[in-house]
């Protein structure tokens, strides 16, 4: 067995993935033997996995600089590849930059640079223009969702960087929309596509919901009242909307999360967290969620506002049936609005039932250490399970980041946690815990 071969299957077994999809396989063997690559699959599919494996592979140990740049639309997608690429536990260092975490920190990482360095285009062009690093070493390019990054706003900051990377040699640039034209720029020739985009698509249906009144918030309640526990996205296409649809959902004491780009960056992940580990079964997004975050898979996603163009349309509704997995996508019509011709529903939901959604039976909570500790998963159920006397069952999701760590803990044991282990020792740190 090649010593490759033994390399993927110990980063498998640390994901805990049995095998590589098709898309996964097609991927990595066209990025190891093609100079330029576009992969195209839908979200959720593992298009992260596909096109880090073989960067990692033709990574040179003895290189001490940057070598491969990942150029992500957006900070939680950054945050998303670099969490992915630490627990394949390869050895090499790898970073995130974007905005919303300070500069210095930036470059206190820089110090000892990273073999692959990930990050949104304000915040590397930013770092280009400063020549925080250097530049001669990088010969792989991607562009993850690069339909996203090519958007006017990112043109400009896309440029400049492509522009100061005079050695790339391999450019890798996925998407799960077609038909998006690549611009001149990236210099893009001969390429290889690999799509997947039409390959065993799952069962979405969509259905429209039809509301009586203009304002729509009483038909979403008695929507969500029918759908009950299902875990499930609301897309509203204003974050000021957000708040509005959001204190008429506690005013009917339906549990909730927000997600959108106004809000600070560690109430964007901590949102992101408690939705994962299922305090949270129903976050309230703009389309910053429709693509490009790590969450689970969703029994449904609910169209509050119609969305204002048909590729924003396919990436919300990718959220749900994702992979082999069947899901709904809801529209909420007023009675005297027609929909866009990019719109075909399958049918009408009828609202008959209520049940509203309970309260999720557990709480999150947050833990001063992590990974920079020498705090693993493991040392952290441990200190819960014998210092927190929790048993199998009481314990629910573990999230390890650098500095700090998330524990998804039962509601009715989370006052019996915090008198017993906050500020006590983990390994060797003593940790505060708190509830997120």
């Amino acid at each position: 067995m090649s010593s490759s071969i033994k390399n993927q299957r110990a980063i498998l077994d640390k994901l805990s993935i049995k095998e590589l999809n098709e898309m996964q396989k097609t991927a990595k063997f066209a990025i190891h033997t093609n100079a330029n690559v576009v992969l195209l699959s839908p979200t959720g599919t593992g298009k992260t996995l596909a096109f880090l494996l073989p960067i990692i592979e033709e990574l040179d140990p003895e290189c001490e600089q940057i070598q491969a740049l990942i150029l992500v639309p957006s900070r939680e997608l950054a945050i998303q590849i670099e969490q992915v690429a630490r627990e394949m536990g390869t050895g090499f260092k790898i970073n995130a930059f974007y905005g919303g975490q300070s500069f210095s920190k930036d470059r206190s990482e820089l110090e000892t640079p990273p073999a692959i360095l990930i990050g949104t285009p304000g915040r590397i062009a930013d770092h280009l223009r400063r020549e925080t690093f250097e530049v001669t070493d990088i010969k792989t390019l991607v562009l993850d969702e690069f339909d996203k990054s090519l958007e006017i706003g990112f043109e400009a900051d896309m440029t400049e960087i492509i522009d100061a990377l005079p050695n790339v040699k391999k450019n890798i640039l996925t998407s799960a929309t077609k038909g998006i034209e690549i611009p001149d720029f990236v210099g893009l020739k001969d390429e290889e596509i690999v799509n997947f985009l039409d390959i065993d698509k799952p069962d979405l249906t969509i259905k429209t919901v039809i509301s009586p009144e203009k304002d729509k918030l009483d038909t979403l309640v008695a929507l969500l009242n029918q759908l009950g526990e299902k875990r499930g996205l609301v897309f509203c296409n204003f974050k000021d909307s957000i708040q509005r649809v959001s204190d008429f959902l506690n005013h009917h004491k339906i549990p909730h999360g927000c997600f959108y780009g106004g809000l600070e960056q560690n109430d964007r992940e901590n949102a992101l967290i408690k939705f994962r580990n299922g305090t949270h079964r129903l976050l309230i997004a703009t389309d910053l969620a429709a693509r490009g975050i790590d969450v689970p898979e969703m029994d449904f996603i609910v169209h509050y506002h119609l969305p204002l163009k048909a590729e924003e349309f396919t990436h919300r509704n990718g959220r749900t049936a994702r992979m082999h997995s069947d899901g709904v996508a809801y529209v909420l019509k007023w009675s005297g609005e027609d929909l866009p011709d990019f719109i075909q529903p399958d049918g009408v939901e009828e609202l008959s039932i209520s049940n509203p959604p309970t309260k999720t039976e557990w709480k999150t909570l947050y833990i001063s250490g992590g990974r920079r500790d020498k705090i693993s998963k493991g040392d952290i159920a441990g200190f819960f399970f014998k210092e927190g006397k929790l048993k199998k069952g009481e314990l629910g999701d573990i999230e390890l980041k650098q500095e700090s760590a998330f524990a998804a803990v039962k509601s009715d044991k989370v006052d019996q946690v915090l008198k017993l282990i906050d500020n006590k020792k983990l390994k060797t740190k003593k940790v505060r815990i708190s509830v997120v």
